[in-house]
């Protein structure tokens, strides 16, 4: 290795420290708890399932898959030599926020390695941009795990396919996003059927245990939770009805049930019922689409990242719920979009950039504003999603655009 590249290399490693370390102290100083569920949330359920109480997920109904109970468990375990200098809150938000930098650095090393290539050190200055725009809520939130987890495993995808596979699916255990990438793998990778056992494997040992450690009817409680939510006022199709809020047609009522704000209005439970079957359709047209491109011929580097990202940021816009942390979902397939196909991932790459910082800015900067249904804050959070709009349109039409390899081949 060259002194230019170790110096390039050096300089990553760098910059990628010290945005974890100003994004992790950031969270001590912006306004509206943006570290609130890790010691509201994660720890109470940590303890409790460390202390012989109700384990969530088996024992009682969770709102999130059940290995998300493993990285809340993995904290306090950092956490429990800081306790009698910090106190248990905050040394579990530093043993929450090591663990955080821990995965990520795991994953920066596999993307960068020793001597990376220009896309791959552009997806690396992109990735450190990302987090630092977004803030806090890019580390506090257990979204962060998922995120290294989701760059590892598609960097492995053809290389490693059911390793890849494998770490896709324990990420979908913890939140269910990264199945999406599951899902485009299994259509654009020509090793679909290892993709699709080493899924299946994982997901028959998560159930297999769950079901020797007690759960029955709770193995699918993050799904059955959802179907009672409201629209939370961050969500896409709740836009409208923030304006209907300004002028004082709608209100911001805050959930105890689901522990989120949601807006109540004429029409709004309505919408909240449609979206999950619509978000299902649309899916399964992407896939669709996807699936035509690769019967087609379509190579693994263009097919894939549009379909990846198209198919993650849908989870966004038709989802009843807006939180912030979703914007790092579109961190990992924009990472890999750069690293397989970076001209074409130019123009999402900067949408994304702007939607983390339009994301912090509506949360924790703005959010009080945002609550008392102010103008500047509404219309701020309305850009923020009319860019995600944006940004699932481009994925369809750059899906669409695919070339088909074959069909080239036999006009030849």
């Amino acid at each position: 290795m060259t002194r230019i590249a170790t110096t390039r290399v050096l300089l990553l490693w760098c910059v990628f420290l010290l945005v974890h370390v100003l994004t992790a102290l950031l969270g001590w100083v912006y306004p509206s708890q943006p570290m609130g569920d890790v010691v509201l949330v994660y720890e109470p359920w940590a303890s409790s399932a460390l202390g012989g109480g109700p384990i969530v997920g088996i024992t009682e109904t969770w709102v999130y898959p059940q290995l998300a109970l493993v990285p809340m468990l993995l904290a306090a375990g950092l956490a429990a030599p800081l306790v009698p200098m910090l106190g248990v809150s905050s040394a579990y938000l530093v043993g929450w926020a090591v663990l955080v930098v821990i995965l990520d650095a795991m994953a920066f090393g596999v993307l960068v390695g020793r001597s990376p290539s220009h896309a791959r050190r552009v997806a690396a200055w992109f990735w450190c941009a990302a987090l630092l725009l977004l803030g806090p809520i890019a580390l506090y939130r257990i979204d962060a795990v998922t995120v290294p987890i989701a760059v590892i495993g598609g960097l492995w995808l053809v290389s490693r396919p059911m390793v890849a596979a494998a770490l896709l699916t324990v990420g979908a255990w913890m939140k269910i996003w990264p199945g999406a990438l599951v899902l485009a793998a299994v259509v654009a990778v020509r090793s679909r059927l290892r993709v699709l056992l080493a899924a299946v494997f994982v997901t028959g040992g998560v159930v297999a245990a769950l079901f020797l450690l007690g759960a029955d009817t709770e193995i699918l409680g993050f799904l059955t939770e959802q179907t009672g939510r409201g629209l939370q006022i961050e969500a896409v199709a709740a836009t409208p009805f923030l304006w209907l809020a300004v002028t004082g047609a709608a209100r911001i009522e805050y959930s105890f049930e689901i522990l989120t704000f949601q807006i109540a209005a004429p029409g709004v439970d309505a919408i909240a019922a449609a979206l999950t079957p619509l978000m299902v359709v649309a899916v399964l047209a992407v896939t669709a689409i996807g699936a035509v491109k690769a019967v087609r011929g379509a190579s693994f580097p263009r097919l894939f990242p549009p379909l990846a990202l198209t198919l993650v940021t849908l989870l966004i816009v038709a989802n009843k719920v807006g939180s912030p942390q979703f914007q790092t979902w579109l961190i990992a397939p924009l990472i890999l979009w750069i690293v397989l196909d970076r001209v074409r991932a130019r123009v999402p790459a900067v949408i994304v950039l702007a939607l983390c910082l339009l994301t912090c800015l509506v949360y924790p900067l703005g959010y009080d504003a945002l609550l008392r249904a102010e103008p500047l804050a509404v219309a701020v959070l309305t850009v923020r999603n009319i860019l995600l709009l944006v940004l699932l349109v481009l994925g369809v039409r750059a899906l669409v655009r695919v070339p088909a390899t074959r069909h080239r081949k036999i006009q030849e």
